[in-house]
């Protein structure tokens, strides 16, 4: 009872932090008329680390060499598909922008099976493919391939490396400290990234309640969740269970964004839904509930 509660616990905190995650939707969208979309991921990441390090400045140095190299490059995973997903919006519709990203859903299983050797059952296949309907129908209002659509699926292929990673290297005594690193990695790409034409910082008490209000919680301490949550369960159900994301967004912009439900709204977000309590109550096989590791 103690490991299914464990999982059942890893499995909330996962679904709050994707409802963090989909609580700034609405907010970035008002942010980015005034502020730079690779400059607000500077300061955001930037807050984050400087933050995290400040709480915990040992953690890091507690992590083994492999760990370090392991944090590293889950980092860059994460840090390089925030700046193609950002590049890739500019020259894509949002709506479709999030259709491609949520394909990390159909990526993680894929990688899952070939890296870890992971065995997916045919019950979460159905669910993968029930979730990536779900998010279509939600997000999408036609599709065509250009540049920024390639550099978007380049981003959510990297995330779904990034899902596949830490279900491999995570585990709970080491979560701090990797999270911590992560974040760093991400927040020093970001820089890089913005430096070339000068960092430009919010200019009002709002905009910088906002920043920081992104940076601790669906930066800072989403990420210790998510680190934490996926030394418990499998890559693949996390990977269902954050496809709740594009949901949580469109019901935040709903209760607080002004926007009106649409059928297409409630159905996609039902599918999506119905997605995730299939993972969670279906049956599944014992290889496919344990969590793999590997070494690095």
């Amino acid at each position: 009872m103690g490991e299914r509660r464990t999982t059942l616990l890893a499995t909330a905190a996962l679904l709050a932090i994707t409802a963090c995650w989909g609580s700034t939707f609405f907010l970035i969208h008002d942010l980015l008329d005034r502020l730079p979309t690779l400059d607000f991921l500077a300061v955001r990441f930037s807050i984050a680390g400087v933050l995290l390090l400040a709480v915990a400045p040992k953690a890091v140095l507690r992590l083994s060499a492999a760990a370090r190299r392991q944090a590293l490059v889950l980092g860059g995973l994460y840090g390089i598909a925030q700046i193609l997903q950002t590049a890739g919006l500019a020259h894509t519709p949002a709506s479709v922008s999030g259709f491609i990203t949520g394909m990390y859903v159909v990526a993680t299983p894929l990688f899952a099976a070939a890296l870890l050797h992971s065995r997916i059952t045919r019950i979460t296949w159905s669910a993968v493919a029930l979730a990536a309907a779900g998010l279509a129908v939600l997000t999408l209002d036609g599709l065509s391939v250009g540049y920024g659509e390639a550099l978007t699926f380049v981003a959510a292929m990297l995330y779904a490396l990034h899902i596949v990673g830490l279900g491999a290297w995570a585990n709970a005594r080491d979560a701090l400290g990797m999270s911590i690193l992560q974040v760093v990695v991400v927040a020093v790409i970001c820089l890089v990234a913005s430096a070339p034409h000068g960092i430009q910082l919010p200019d009002n008490q709002r905009d910088w309640v906002s920043v920081v209000y992104m940076a601790v919680f669906p930066a800072a301490l989403a990420l210790l969740g998510q680190t934490w949550a996926q030394a418990h369960l499998p890559p693949t159900r996390t990977a269902i269970v954050m496809s709740m994301e594009p949901v949580f967004a469109a019901l935040f912009a709903v209760w607080f964004g002004g926007e009106s439900a649409t059928v297409r709204m409630v159905t996609g977000g039902l599918m999506v839904l119905t997605a995730m309590l299939i993972v969670e109550i279906g049956p599944r096989r014992k290889i496919e509930a344990e969590v793999q590791h590997i070494a690095v």
